[in-house]
């Protein structure tokens, strides 16, 4: 796939289409976003609640897809046989744009806990029903506590729940990924899990860094082959190679 598809660079280029995207945006897409969510956080609330996640962790892929298709972009998903059932990972993906939460909650085969910036707590709505779904909140500027929030992430993990990292810390629309931070690492080494390695292609190009405009395109959303922590003895070469798998896509 090129890094942005013909309908795309139409989109972004020509002035006219350009306005009638973003007329469509702030008209019906904005307003109907911001239904949608709270529509499914008061309905799925109360059972939140009551039963835990799993009584609604089908939700959230609903909220995903819908938000793929009322935006005019196609996603593919590739390597989908990767995945083993019932079996937890360590998930570790790059991260390109804002637009990736849909990406990954509507087309990633795997029920995972995000581990987000604890600053994700404050967003309204969005907050607290990532809080009383079990996602993890870091704060990046305390290692004390982050080490602890990842402490209590390991417990959440079993029969198939995976966690979700973004080692690089950030969003980044280059094709050069960042350097990664360690804590994914050495956490799949501690608790003796595979890293499955993914890398989302495109995404920069539906909703670009600083901008809440969405343009239609496409995306590729590419699950590598696992990685068997058992063969290595340190974060570093594991990160490395996992780095190195996930740059191999963009």
């Amino acid at each position: 796939m090129e890094p942005i598809s013909t309908i795309n660079k139409i989109f972004r280029k020509n002035i006219f289409l350009r306005s009638i995207i973003l007329l469509y945006e702030f008209v019906f897409l904005i307003p109907f976003f911001g239904f949608w969510t709270f529509l499914l956080f008061i309905l799925l609330m109360i059972p939140l609640l009551i039963f835990g996640y799993p009584i609604v962790r089908f939700a959230p892929i609903i909220w995903g897809k819908v938000m793929i298709y009322t935006t005019f972009v196609r996603l593919k998903l590739l390597g989908k046989h990767n995945i083993k059932p019932k079996q937890s990972y360590i998930v570790v993906a790059n991260h390109q744009s804002n637009y990736d939460v849909f990406a990954f909650y509507g087309w990633l085969p795997v029920d995972f806990r995000w581990v987000m910036k604890k600053e994700m707590r404050k967003v309204p709505i969005l907050g607290i029903f990532c809080e009383k779904a079990g996602h993890i909140f870091i704060d990046r500027k305390n290692t004390e506590e982050a080490v602890k929030s990842l402490q209590e992430a390991a417990n959440k993990i079993r029969n198939g729940t995976s966690i979700l990292f973004f080692p690089e810390g950030t969003r980044n629309d280059k094709k050069e990924l960042l350097p990664f931070k360690k804590g994914a690492f050495k956490m799949a080494l501690d608790l003796k899990l595979p890293v499955l390695p993914v890398t989302i292609r495109g995404s920069n190009d539906i909703m670009p860094l600083n901008q809440i405009a969405v343009f239609p395109g496409r995306i590729e959303l590419i699950i590598h082959e696992p990685i068997d922590t058992l063969k290595y003895n340190d974060a570093d070469s594991l990160l490395i190679e996992t780095r190195e798998v996930i740059q191999s896509a963009l």
